[in-house]
């Protein structure tokens, strides 16, 4: 089991003046961060790969599909468009030094038709995952699909929805996330969920029910490590938490509040509840 950190919590584009934050997190325990890619080119990320190393660090990679970038779209445009920024993303994530791209990567955030995904759409999904996985595997980078809850996206909302998908797409470096937030909303059972999920995931996202600091809100701890543990899971488990120091991830995950006194305590109470919530578990 590794315990990373998503470094959204600070930043949409980590760069070496963020060094001291990779200083604090490895001092905590950490086993790896992960990068967000919103933007930058594959030098920036070779060289932000060889300053987490210095730290002993691993890393894991999150992105998306903004607008314009819309596979589901019959407009072959978005459809090329989105399959370029999938690459992008790709090459960027293997010269940090990742081996796996998490994040909804299968249709455009925050977009919606008014109505559930057609037969037409989750064919264009299927095909655009197969052409993606094709490359990823070329750069030996494996995909951690998200599912998002029904207030981001329509395409992807629950596990069993995400699940059926990859096993449509059918590629070994196409998987799946679970997420405790997304979950704790769309799913009835959210501990259940990971049963339906297992065969596909290879990442884990430890996210509050409140995005706040982990182990202080309603999500089922205790029962969700039991699960996964039960599951014979094994990869990341990766706290991701927002606050309001980007207005703009700020506002397109809704968050207009504090979730926390610090962003200190969320790593650090985090990575502690994760420990000893994961270790209580066996």
């Amino acid at each position: 089991m590794k315990l990373g950190f998503n470094l959204l919590l600070w930043t949409g584009h980590v760069t070496a003046e963020h060094e001291p934050l990779l200083k604090s997190l490895k001092k905590t325990g950490y086993d790896g961060v992960e990068i967000p890619l919103f933007e930058g080119d594959v030098e920036h990320y070779k060289r932000l790969g060889e300053l987490i190393a210095k730290y002993n660090l691993e890393v894991t990679t999150v992105s998306v599909l903004g607008q314009g970038h819309n596979p589901l779209s019959p407009d072959a445009a978005q459809q090329k468009a989105a399959l370029e920024r999938a690459k992008w993303a790709i090459d960027c994530t293997a010269a940090v030094g990742s081996s796996i791209l998490a994040g909804p990567m299968h249709s455009e955030i925050g977009y919606f038709t008014g109505d559930p995904a057609t037969a037409a759409e989750r064919k264009r999904g299927v095909l655009f995952h197969r052409k993606a996985g094709d490359y990823a595997g070329k750069k030996d980078v494996r995909f951690a699909v998200e599912a998002l809850n029904r207030f981001e996206c329509y395409f992807l909302n629950t596990m069993q929805q995400l699940s059926d998908h990859l096993d449509e797409v059918d590629h070994p470096h196409v998987k799946a996330m679970y997420d405790t937030f997304h979950c704790n909303i769309e799913e009835k059972d959210p501990v259940a969920a990971i049963k339906t999920i297992k065969k596909h995931m290879i990442h884990v996202h430890i996210s509050e029910n409140d995005r706040g600091t982990p182990g202080k809100g309603h999500v089922p701890w205790d029962k969700t490590y039991k699960a996964l543990r039960k599951a014979k899971y094994d990869g990341w488990m990766t706290i991701e938490a927002f606050g309001r120091a980007l207005p703009a991830l700020a506002a397109a995950t809704r968050v207009w509040r504090d979730f926390f006194p610090s962003q200190e305590e969320v790593y650090k109470f985090g990575y502690k509840s994760m420990k000893q919530g994961w270790a209580k578990a066996k």
